[in-house]
């Protein structure tokens, strides 16, 4: 490896001994000049003369002292992760959620709006250029300290393309949604499916932290599922696994007569607040239809307690589904879902024990509305890694 680094060009060699000390850097968490040299084999002058670039680049900082070894107490550096920034956003159904984040993704600043209904595509990439304008100004953040921005939308992302393939309910199927919202915004951008955004968030940070084998369960405006195989996030052979919300579950009719699933357009919060209006008329806006049928049933409302088993019963089919094919470690249950209480959540183990064979570890998802924001981060993260800042 040495010996083939001495054939390339000085520039090349150059980048290649930053990324070496950037690793270390970041590995350790903090180091000093000295055994930055014992870890690469690199020569002192060169990593010395190599810091100092990297100082005066902002990729390094020095942190104070270390402990002696019998000489003088050596200078400790650190990965500055306040060096670029990175953000997120999360559209699902009626609000848009954005943060900006520092390099280990922790957030620096957050937005947040209601946006109008029926969604609008064009509407939708304005308020997201609107936001980013708010959280750089709130976080002091020039634009072009910004590495990029990750994206979760609805419907089938198509993340090579840059294509919605299908979301009917933003009109953006089969447009150019990635290059659209990188000249808007001018930055570079990820985009994916706003539930795989979630799933990879709650992976990273939340209740998946540790398994390889995880299915995300969403149910909000609509019902969706990310699939995390052997620890990769599994999309597809054409970026369209997890659309749950298609599964025959429910009253069957044909997709040409709405835009959404058979299972969704029944038993998404849409589809179970339309069935509870049949004998509740003062549903509020924004409340957990789950907790209303939840607080119906204790006082004895037949009507909301036969609705709410119903309910549970076909998340619960959707659930045994999934496990029969998959064959999870943790399914984790997010949106509307955590609203489910002890004893739903033990009916549903049960059927679940009766129906297939082997019941994973259920949890609800920890991470709420962040979930998704996270991810996004995420996902900058993984295509930038810190080697790459070295190019800019």
């Amino acid at each position: 490896m040495r010996s083939s680094r001495k054939t390339g060009s000085s520039k090349l060699v150059k980048k290649w001994n930053k990324e070496e000390i950037l690793q270390q850097v970041i590995q350790h968490g903090q180091i000093s000049r000295a055994d930055i040299a014992k870890q690469t084999q690199l020569s002192r002058p060169c990593v010395s003369a190599l810091v100092e670039e990297m100082i005066q680049e902002g990729l390094l900082q020095e942190v104070g002292m270390g402990d002696s070894r019998g000489g003088r107490k050596p200078i400790l550096l650190e990965y500055n992760y306040q060096a670029y920034a990175i953000a997120g956003a999360v559209f699902e159904g009626s609000a848009l959620e954005m943060a900006v984040a520092d390099l280990k993704g922790e957030f620096l600043a957050r937005y947040r709006k209601r946006l109008a209904q029926p969604a609008d595509g064009e509407r939708v990439i304005e308020d997201l250029a609107a936001g980013l304008d708010c959280l750089l100004a709130e976080s002091s953040l020039p634009r072009d300290r910004l590495l990029g921005i990750g994206v979760g939308l609805p419907g089938v992302t198509q993340r090579g393309s840059g294509t919605v393939s299908f979301a009917p309910s933003t009109g953006w199927m089969g447009s150019p949604i990635r290059q659209t919202i990188e000249e808007r915004l001018e930055v570079p951008v990820i985009i994916d499916n706003d539930v795989n955004m979630m799933t990879l968030g709650e992976s990273v940070r939340g209740v998946g932290v540790g398994y390889s084998n995880v299915v995300y369960i969403y149910v909000g405006t609509g019902i969706g599922s990310g699939i995390i195989l052997d620890g990769q996030l599994y999309r597809g052979s054409r970026d369209a696994a997890g659309e749950i919300g298609y599964m025959l579950i429910g009253p069957v009719h044909s997709r040409r007569d709405g835009a959404y699933g058979v299972f969704e357009t029944h038993y998404s919060v849409p589809g179970v607040k339309a069935q509870a209006k049949a004998f509740l008329s003062d549903l509020q806006e924004g409340s957990s239809i789950i907790e209303t049928l939840i607080g119906q049933a204790r006082q004895d409302n037949r009507e909301a307690a036969r609705l709410l088993d119903d309910v549970y019963r076909h998340w619960a089919y959707a659930m045994a589904n999934i496990v029969s094919v998959l064959n999870p470690e943790l399914l984790i249950l997010s949106g509307e879902m955590v609203h489910i209480d002890e004893k739903g959540v033990k009916q549903i183990r049960e059927w679940l024990t009766e129906w297939v064979p082997v019941v994973p570890r259920m949890e609800k998802a920890r991470l709420g509305e962040e979930a998704g924001l996270i991810g996004a981060v995420h996902s900058v993260l993984e295509a930038f890694p810190s080697t790459k800042l070295l190019d800019k």
